[in-house]
C-alpha cells in the first residue's frame, strides 16, 4: 500500500460510527446491529488550511495528501464505546500510520466505536487498511495543484476506477472558505461484507456542483 503523500496516487480507502455507555457486546451481537459502514476520508490540504491547530499535526506536517478518519459503523445502537485495547503490534501500527497517522486519534475512534463492531481492534484496523488498498482514487484528488472540479465528473472517475461503485455510493463534503467552497471530506459506503453499496439518506452530500480541490503543499 503506497503512503498517502503530496503527488501520490492512493489506492483505497474506508469507514465507520461513534457511541456511547461502554457496553461489551458479542460478536455475534455486534454483527446483528450493523447494516453497514462509512468510511470517512480527510482531504488533508485543505482541512490543514483551515485549521491552524491541526496544521501542527503530522498529516500535515508530512504532507498527506488524504488520510482516513474512521470507519464508522451503520448502527441504531448509541452504546459503542468499549475499554478493550486500541494497541496493535508495531508492524501493524506502522501500516496503519500511513493512512491513519494520529495514533491518538486511532485510539479515540476505537474506544468510541468498537462496542458496535463485530472485531477487535486489530481486525477493526485492519478491515480499514483492506478497504484503502482497494479504493482506487482520482489522481485530481492527489495532485499539487489546486484546481476546480465538477461534482458530477468527480463522482463519474470515482465509478470507473472502481468497479462495484455507483453514483450513490459516495458523498462529498465541503467548507466554505471567502467565498468559496473546498473539498473536505468523502463519505464512502460499504455493506457488511464489505461492498459498496447506496448509502442511507442520513449520509449527504454537501457541496455545490463546482467545488475546489486544494493542491498539495
Amino acid at each position: 500500500m503506497k503512503k498517502l503523500t503530496a503527488g501520490g496516487q492512493p489506492a483505497g480507502i474506508l469507514i465507520l460510527i461513534s457511541g456511547g455507555a461502554g457496553v461489551l457486546l458479542s460478536s455475534a451481537a455486534c454483527a446483528a446491529t450493523v447494516q453497514g459502514y462509512v468510511m470517512d476520508v480527510q482531504m488533508t490540504p485543505a482541512v490543514c488550511m483551515f485549521d491552524s491547530n491541526r496544521a501542527k499535526q503530522r498529516k500535515c506536517l508530512q504532507g498527506y495528501s488524504l488520510n482516513i478518519t474512521g470507519l464508522y459503523p451503520e448502527t441504531s445502537r448509541r452504546d459503542c464505546e468499549t475499554r478493550s485495547s486500541a494497541k496493535l503490534s508495531p508492524i501493524q501500527a506502522k501500516v496503519v500510520a500511513r493512512v491513519m497517522p494520529d495514533e491518538h486519534a486511532r485510539v479515540q475512534l476505537w474506544q468510541g466505536i468498537g462496542g458496535c463492531v463485530p472485531m477487535n481492534a486489530s481486525q477493526y484496523f485492519r478491515t480499514i487498511i483492506n478497504y484503502a488498498d482497494r479504493l482506487k482514487v482520482p489522481a485530481v484528488l492527489t495532485g499539487q495543484e489546486t484546481t476546480v472540479v465538477q461534482q458530477n465528473e468527480l463522482n463519474r472517475l470515482f465509478i470507473r476506477l472502481n468497479p462495484g461503485m455507483h453514483s450513490k455510493s459516495i458523498h462529498f463534503q465541503c467548507t466554505s472558505h471567502q467565498a468559496k467552497s473546498y473539498l473536505t471530506e468523502l463519505k464512502i459506503c460499504y455493506s457488511p461484507n464489505g461492498r459498496y453499496k447506496q448509502c442511507s439518506s442520513s449520509v449527504e452530500t454537501q457541496c455545490p456542483s463546482a467545488f475546489i480541490i486544494k493542491g498539495s503543499y
